[in-house]
């Protein structure tokens, strides 16, 4: 396996369809033109069951449900990229504090819950390889900290939460044993809990490729902490490790369409400046962490939404997808100033970095 120098764009058609543009030295260009000049050679790509409420309004955050999945997917393969498929499992996004069920399987449980995990996954795999769109690695789940559709599987009820991660990973392996598994968690610093973690699906049988990991530097900790759970993690349990998300801000300013989550205070808790040059220098350290892990078992990153730019309308998440999450914050772009295109689709700096490194 090459190392990794991946892009999650999964934002991409909705920047696109409300007028987002990207350039390079001034000459605009179609993104994935610009990315596969620096150097770029994967794509990740989130899937939701059905991002929409039940009178069709959209949640938002990219829209990802299966048919934007493919439209993207089918750029991956024609610019002859490697192509993960990071499935949900929830009608919007999830994490350690939310993995909310599907609305159509709201009143499964037990072992029909585990036989929808199995078609739901074989079938889009199915699909995607019917349309010549097979990814190379499939993410059984996103940041599977605390487990995945609540409640049957919470953590708390570790045995239930591995049966139903065990059916996904199967049904992968059903439709093509080529395909490597990914399982993520989040905060990669966090030592002790990848062990006991890994440690309950090393005991249960899970079987998987990789571990992959959430590494932002204002959240999660240090690169030396980074490195050594990473060190550690692929030892123990003999697997490479990928971190499938990561990002850092090339400026703490806003944006009239922006409500961003980066600032000063967040860039001080870190050992880089908050500009474009501490961006690559991030991008830089980062990525010579990753290579530094032991028998050569750190492949690669992907940064998380490159391209999201502050288009007029562009939103993480409509009225109607925070009610689904019961989430109370604003919409709009939460990113932007992360991104590795400034707020006028410039390719950044530090493209240049991950090109030359």
């Amino acid at each position: 396996m090459d190392f990794i120098k991946g892009m999650d764009i999964s934002m991409l058609k909705e920047v696109e369809d409300l007028g987002g543009k990207f350039y390079d030295d001034g000459i605009e260009l179609d993104v994935f033109q610009i990315l596969k000049k620096y150097s770029i050679n994967a794509i990740r790509l989130r899937l939701w069951h059905d991002p929409f409420d039940w009178a069709l309004n959209p949640y938002g955050g990219g829209g990802n449900d299966f048919n934007t999945t493919v439209e993207l997917a089918e750029r991956i393969i024609k610019h002859k990229m490697s192509f993960v498929l990071n499935i949900h499992y929830s009608d919007f996004w999830t994490d350690p504090g939310k993995q909310i069920k599907p609305k159509a399987w709201e009143k499964l449980s037990g072992i029909e819950l585990e036989n929808k995990v199995y078609s739901y996954t074989r079938n889009i795999l199915r699909n995607l390889k019917m349309r010549g769109l097979m990814p190379d690695m499939v993410q059984v789940g996103n940041e599977l900290t605390n487990g995945f559709l609540w409640p049957d599987g919470k953590i708390s009820n570790h045995g239930a939460m591995m049966s139903l991660l065990k059916k996904g990973i199967s049904a992968v392996k059903d439709v093509s044993n080529d395909i490597k598994i990914i399982i993520h968690l989040d905060n990669g610093c966090d030592n002790a809990m990848y062990r006991d973690w890994f440690d309950k699906a090393q005991n249960e049988g899970v079987d998987y490729d990789i571990i992959g990991l959430s590494y932002y530097p204002y959240w999660n900790g240090t690169l030396d902490e980074l490195e050594d759970n990473m060190n550690d993690i692929s030892d123990r349990y003999g697997k490479n490790v990928i971190v499938v998300e990561t990002a850092y801000g090339f400026t703490t300013e806003t944006h009239p369409n922006a409500n961003m989550i980066f600032s000063k205070e967040l860039a001080d808790m870190t050992a880089f400046e908050p500009t474009r040059l501490g961006q690559s220098m991030f991008m830089t350290q980062l990525m010579n962490r990753i290579r530094n892990v032991k028998n050569q078992r750190g492949k690669g990153f992907f940064y998380w939404e490159p391209a999201w730019l502050p288009v007029e309308g562009s939103t993480w998440s409509t009225i109607e997808g925070r009610k689904y999450i019961g989430d109370v914050s604003e919409g709009g772009n939460s990113w932007a100033n992360q991104a590795l295109f400034d707020f006028n689709g410039n390719a950044l700096p530090a493209l240049k970095s991950i090109r030359d490194f």
